[in-house]
C-alpha cells in the first residue's frame, strides 16, 4: 500500500472511529485503485478522494410510534447521501437493532460503485433505522414506517434520493412509508423502488439480485473455461436474494445444497430443488422466525447443523447471501481446505479483508458484491424509468436487460484487470471500473 492510499486511509479512521465496518471497505477500495490515482495525478491535486469518502450528507433523526400497548416507543432514523456526482441518491433503507451511522456508511459508500457499475444514472446512499421489525405486528409497523417518512420526507424525492427496500425492508414496509410519503406530498411520484406491482413495482424485481449474482457466476466460469452447469454451490442465507439465487442456479443447470439462518445451516444433498422446495423459502422468510431449522423437518433428506455456517461442505462454488462480514479467515481456510476455486459474493461485503486476501493467495477467484449483487439496484433503476415514463416492463423485458447489465458490469471489471496488468482479480477490477466512472463526473463537476 502505497503512502498516500494510507494517507486517505488515515483521514478515514480519524473522522470515522468506531466504524469497523465502513473503514474496512474504505481500505478494500482505496487500496484497489491505487493505480488510477498514479495515472491520474489530477484527482489528487483535486481533493477527490477526500471528498469522496465524505458523505455529501448525513441525516439522524427520532422516530417516536406507538405500540399496540398504547405505550410510546423512540427509536433512531437515518440517511447517508453520500454521493450524487452521477445521478439521484439510490440505495436502501435497513431496518435492524444493528443499524448505526457504521453500517449505513458502509452500505452507502459501496453503493456509489456499486451503482456506477451498472452505467446507470444513479448515485449511491444509504439509511434506516434501529427498528426491528421481527415480532411486530403490521399495525405496529404501519405506525413506525408512518413516524420514520414524517421526517424523511423532506429529504427525497424522485430526482433526489430514492429509497428502496434492504433487510427488514420489503414490500410491506415499502408500501407504508410510500403511501405517507404520498399523503404528505400529494405527490404519486418514482420516489420509492421496490414497491408492489400494485403500487407501480417493477415485475420481476423480488428475484432480480439473486438472479443477477448467478449471472455474474456464469460470466466468471465462462472467463475461466467452465461451466455452471453440474456445479454444486453453497448458498448461505433463506431470505429473497437467496431464494432468487437458488431459482436461476436450478434453470441454469448448477445444483445449490445449503441454505443458512442465525440458528444454523441446511445441507441438501439432493439439491433445493425447483417447487416444493424454492416454495418454502418463501414461507420461511414470511413467517418472521428468521429460522431455517423447520426446512429439515419438512424435507427429511436434509440435514440441520445449529449453530454452524454452510462454509465447512464442500462445494464448487460458494454464495454468500445473508449479511456482512459472514465469511472469516478460518471459513476461507475451509474452503481452500476443500478444494474451493470460486467465490460468488451476494450479500453486501460478506467476507472479511482478511479472508479475501487467504483466498486470493491460494487461488480463488472471487467475485465481488458491488459487482455480483448490483442486479437488484439496476433493476431499480429500471423502476424508476418505468414510473418516470408512465408504463409497465414486463418479465421478460426486465430478465433480458438485467442478464445484459450483469454481463456488462463482468466484462467492465475484467477489462479493468487488463487495462492495469491486474491478472484476473475482479475485486480490484470492479473497483477501478465504478471508481473511474464517477471519478470523471466529479472533476467535470467542479470542487464540490
Amino acid at each position: 500500500m502505497g503512502n498516500l492510499v494510507q494517507k486517505y486511509i488515515d483521514i478515514a479512521k480519524e473522522k470515522n472511529p468506531g466504524e469497523p465496518e465502513f473503514l474496512q471497505t474504505v481500505e478494500e477500495v482505496l487500496t484497489s485503485i491505487e493505480p488510477v490515482l498514479e495515472a491520474h495525478p489530477e484527482y489528487v491535486e483535486a481533493g477527490l478522494v477526500e471528498r469522496l469518502i465524505e458523505p455529501e450528507r448525513g441525516i439522524q433523526f427520532r422516530v417516536p410510534w406507538v405500540d399496540d400497548n398504547g405505550k410510546v416507543q423512540v427509536n433512531r432514523g437515518y440517511r447517508f447521501e453520500f454521493n450524487s456526482a452521477l445521478g439521484p441518491y439510490k440505495g436502501g433503507l435497513r431496518f435492524a437493532p444493528s443499524v448505526y451511522p457504521g453500517i449505513l456508511k458502509f452500505l452507502g459508500f459501496e453503493q456509489i460503485f456499486k451503482n456506477s457499475l451498472t452505467g446507470l444514472p444513479i448515485g449511491g446512499g444509504k439509511g434506516g433505522a434501529d427498528f426491528d421489525p421481527n415480532g411486530k405486528s403490521d399495525a405496529e409497523i404501519m405506525r413506525f414506517c408512518q413516524s420514520f417518512i414524517t421526517e424523511l420526507y423532506r429529504h427525497i424525492g424522485p430526482n433526489t434520493d430514492v429509497p428502496a427496500g434492504d433487510l427488514g425492508v420489503g414490500g410491506r414496509e415499502i408500501g407504508f412509508m410510500m403511501g405517507q410519503y404520498k399523503r404528505i406530498t400529494n405527490a404519486y411520484d418514482g420516489t420509492w423502488t421496490g414497491k408492489g406491482t400494485a403500487n407501480g413495482g417493477l415485475a420481476g424485481r423480488t428475484e432480480a439480485t439473486g438472479y443477477g449474482i448467478v449471472f455474474f457466476a456464469r460470466e466468471m466460469l465462462k472467463h475461466c473455461g467452465e461451466d455452471l452447469k453440474g456445479k454444486t454451490v453453497a448458498v448461505s442465507g433463506f431470505g429473497n436474494v437467496s431464494w432468487g439465487t437458488i431459482q436461476k442456479l436450478n434453470q441454469l443447470g448448477a445444483k445449490p445444497i445449503t441454505i443458512s439462518g442465525p440458528d444454523g445451516y441446511i445441507l441438501d444433498m439432493d439439491g433445493i430443488t425447483p417447487g416444493e422446495k424454492e416454495d418454502y423459502l418463501l414461507e420461511l422468510r414470511n413467517s418472521g422466525k428468521n429460522v431455517c431449522a423447520p426446512y429439515a423437518d419438512k424435507f427429511k433428506g436434509a440435514k440441520f447443523f445449529p449453530g454452524k455456517k454452510p462454509w465447512e461442505v464442500k462445494a464448487d462454488i460458494y454464495m454468500p447471501c445473508a449479511t456482512q462480514n459472514d465469511i472469516r479467515l478460518e471459513d476461507a481456510k475451509n474452503m481452500v481446505a476443500n478444494g474451493c476455486k470460486y467465490l460468488c459474493e451476494g450479500a453486501n461485503m460478506p467476507t472479511t479483508n482478511e479472508a479475501i486476501a487467504y483466498l486470493q493467495e491460494n487461488g480463488v477467484v472471487v467475485g465481488p458484491s458491488k459487482a455480483a449483487n448490483a442486479g437488484g439496484v439496476a433493476c431499480s433503476c429500471l423502476e424508476m424509468s418505468q414510473n418516470a415514463e408512465h408504463i409497465m416492463f414486463s418479465k421478460e423485458d426486465v430478465y433480458k436487460q438485467l442478464e445484459g447489465i450483469m454481463v456488462n458490469i463482468h466484462k467492465e471489471a475484467a477489462d479493468a484487470c487488463e487495462k492495469y496488468n491486474l491478472g484476473y482479480n475482479l475485486i480490484a477490477g470492479a473497483n477501478i471500473a465504478g471508481f473511474e466512472r464517477v471519478a470523471e463526473a466529479m472533476m467535470l463537476q467542479g470542487i464540490v
